[in-house]
């Protein structure tokens, strides 16, 4: 019998080593509603299709994204692969859309924002998007497989992050840049903020206070455009200024920045993801209210078109997934369980395969309604832990069927964190051994920190099974 239990230790340690998270997570979230019917397969379709229509192999390892013209790759869709990937846990692939990314890159060693096939430089330097999904699929990297192997995903990820803080956020503001080479408080995109990125940036460099500013900021120029311009719902413009105006340096985009077309169609999405993850008021209630635009001013899902004025008028004529899918994200904080299950059978039933922004924002959308967009545990963990006495700190038995024993120094505080990076169980010690029962949580892998007053903490690992 102990022979056994040697032997399913060593296999789920090597399967740990292979992914941390294989696909489907189905993580189910602390915060906001879930479609009744959500279905991990309906995510595995959407990439499997994804997959067959978009990405292409180049040579020595490297992936590239087709765009709409398919001999020509962005740096939004190499990000938007990145992201897949690493939560499909398709690792393959990640590598080389991310070899494809450095590849790519300029001298602030953001990737240059449109490439020919494989190589040659078409559009050169950064799109802030593509570098805030990237450097945050390289920490989901770093959680599904670690650094140890021929790609450092903790370094390139904390390197990434220091180039948006240094290049696309600007200086003394927080207000995001578009690029690391234009905009800033005359002219920024609100389809690019990202709050619950910056708060796992903050953690995984140890930068909270500079990142926490961001994520504010972004709120705030938002509720400045929907206050500006009299908007209905969560309606913001493409393009606007930090104050919340139109801005006059957006003359070159579709109706001047001033509506909400397909750069705003994504601030739903981004938003929801805030509060999903972190229970963010701010994100709760921008994400309301675009719910209720489409359940109360359009009368339903099926009635969404492809692009509005901010004062709610119709702009657009076509139903298709990049604004169903992201209104369907912000339905998770909407409060109505018929009409987020309304909005994710709608967004299943679209098909448009061969559409690129469509089609890959599909697949994005239905990884978060089916809990395989979630926040990784080392992104709620700082990478600086300090030891109290380690010697004295054991977990057993590990792996569990339920129970499990700790061993640690009286007065500590025993937190135990779900894979998806949730605090489920919080305690303080009383004696040097705390029985804590995890019998009625789902079987997975689980981190139970010991801190102690002055803020020190080690953290272990246990497998219940």
């Amino acid at each position: 019998m102990k022979n056994l239990l040697l032997i399913t230790v060593a296999f789920l340690c090597l399967k740990g080593n292979a992914q941390k998270q294989p696909f489907p997570a189905n993580i189910v979230f602390n915060n906001g509603l879930m479609a009744s019917s959500k279905n991990s397969l309906d995510a595995q379709n959407n990439y499997d299709t994804w997959q067959i229509n978009f990405v292409e192999s180049c040579s020595n390892g490297r992936y590239r994204v087709k765009f709409d013209d398919p001999s020509q790759t962005v740096s939004e869709g190499i990000a938007y692969g990145m992201l897949l990937s690493a939560y499909k846990a398709d690792r393959i692939l990640f590598d080389g859309l991310w070899l494809y990314y450095k590849d790519n890159v300029n001298g602030n060693k953001v990737m240059n924002w449109k490439i020919s096939g494989c190589s040659g430089t078409i559009g050169q330097n950064g799109a802030t998007d593509a570098e805030l999904d990237a450097a945050f699929a390289l920490i989901v990297a770093d959680f599904q497989w670690g650094s140890t192997g021929n790609i450092n995903y903790k370094s390139d990820a904390t390197a990434l992050i220091t180039a948006i803080k240094n290049y696309e956020v600007e200086a003394n503001t927080y207000v995001l840049k578009p690029g690391d080479q234009f905009g800033g408080s005359q002219i920024t995109n609100p389809s690019y903020f990202s709050p619950a990125y910056y708060r796992a940036f903050g953690v995984f460099t140890n930068d909270t206070a500079f990142w926490n500013q961001v994520a504010a900021k972004s709120y705030t120029v938002i509720n400045n455009n929907l206050t500006q311009n009299n908007a209905v719902g969560g309606l913001v413009s493409d393009w606007c200024e930090a104050s919340g105006a139109y801005s006059s340096q957006a003359g070159g985009y579709n109706n001047g920045g001033k509506s909400y077309t397909y750069d705003a169609a994504r601030t739903p999405w981004r938003i929801a993801v805030d509060y999903v993850w972190y229970g963010n008021a701010d994100a709760k209630a921008y994400a309301k209210k675009s719910s209720d635009f489409v359940r109360l001013n359009l009368g339903g899902t099926s009635n969404i078109k492809d692009g509005y004025n901010q004062d709610g008028s119709l702009r657009g004529q076509w139903h298709n997934a990049t604004f169903v899918g992201s209104f369907a994200c912000a339905a998770m904080a909407g409060e109505n369980q018929q009409h987020l299950n309304d909005s994710y059978t709608d967004l299943k039933n679209l098909n448009e395969p061969n559409s690129y922004f469509n089609h890959t924002l599909k697949t994005l959308y239905s990884f978060l309604l089916t809990g395989n967009f979630y926040l990784p545990l080392n992104a709620t963990l700082s990478n600086e832990n300090f030891d109290i006495e380690k010697s004295t700190v054991t977990l057993f038995p590990n792996p569990s069927a339920d129970r499990i024993t700790v061993s640690a120094p009286q007065q500590s505080t025993i937190s135990v964190i779900s894979p998806s990076g949730s605090v489920i169980h919080q305690q303080k010690t009383i004696s040097e051994s705390t029985e804590i029962n995890l019998g009625h949580y789902a079987s997975g892998v689980y981190f139970v920190k010991i801190s102690n007053d002055d803020f020190k903490s080690v953290t272990k690992k246990v497998i219940l099974k």
